[in-house]
């Protein structure tokens, strides 16, 4: 799968490094070439200095054919923006953006796009090493043998009644998030692209669980028989960005926008090569 990865920072570096570790495909684009002296010597991805929201250096570093994009720049608004653009203009599966302000990340959340949000994230993280029993996320009970776990809903149960996904004696629903709401009443519930599961699983079942939800022969398989179609829910996306444009000075210094960087073309490092011959457009 192509991935592409908005902002070279600590976070879009090292992201880069581990999915390119993975055997992805990945391309990173950033306004500043100098950005790209976090990426180790020889990566095997391709850098792109430009903007995440022109469509052009988007292009260039492969949205077209992409199966996934993390915005992860510095900016709320630039990440969003890029994610909108990604879900909505290039149709990318799987999109996510990086939000710092929680209330802004729980409001894009509930627009139906994907956040991480940093500094609740990190609030949790820290909240799991101080008080390890309270801690939120992902819960053991006190046998370690029972989990509770999160997981995307599979996409062939859009459209289709999840009360009975699970595996009998082994993984069971618990509840669902949707648009940043839970709920618990599941009777008569409707997948919906985007649904949050809430699953309780037997550990030595959460590698089965994880192999059956990504695999829809498995998912129609093993998590109960496929449900029938009980009238689709709305998953719509958000209404607005379909048309945007550049904003004024978003071509930053250090590199023109839209190239492709060369190796030992950024000073002090050798990664990312070009693909295709460099040149500006």
């Amino acid at each position: 799968m192509h991935v592409v990865v908005v902002g070279c920072g600590r976070v879009g570096a090292g992201l880069a490094v581990r999915l390119a570790e993975q055997g992805q495909s990945v391309a990173i684009l950033d306004k500043l070439a100098r950005s790209f002296r976090r990426l180790p010597e020889n990566w095997p991805g391709t850098c792109i200095v430009g903007s995440g929201f022109d469509r052009h250096d988007l292009e260039a570093a492969g949205a077209l054919g992409a199966g996934a994009l993390a915005a992860v720049t510095s900016g709320d608004n630039s990440n969003i923006l890029t994610a909108r653009i990604a879900r909505e203009t290039y149709e990318i599966p799987s999109v996510v953006a990086r939000i710092y302000d929680p209330r802004r990340a729980e409001i894009y959340q509930r627009l139906g796009i994907p956040t991480v949000a940093t500094v609740t994230w990190t609030i949790d993280q820290v909240m799991q090493r101080l008080l390890p029993d309270s801690s939120a996320g992902e819960w053991s009970d006190a046998s370690g043998k029972l989990l509770l776990v999160e997981r995307l809903l599979p996409e062939q149960w859009a459209g289709k009644q999840i009360r009975d996904l699970g595996m009998p004696g082994r993984a069971t629903l618990v509840a669902v998030t949707r648009a940043g709401a839970p709920r618990l009443d599941m009777a008569g519930l409707v997948g919906q692209e985007g649904d949050v599961l809430h699953l309780a699983v037997m550990k030595d079942a959460l590698d089965e669980l994880n192999r059956c939800l990504g695999s829809a022969e498995c998912a129609t398989a093993v998590l109960g028989a496929a449900p029938g179609a009980a009238g689709a829910g709305d998953t719509g996306s958000p209404a607005g960005a379909g048309s945007t444009g550049s904003p004024a000075g978003a071509r930053g210094a250090g590199g023109t926008t839209g190239q492709r960087v060369a190796p030992g073309s950024v000073p002090g490092t050798g990664s990312c090569p070009a693909t295709t011959p460099g040149g500006t457009r």
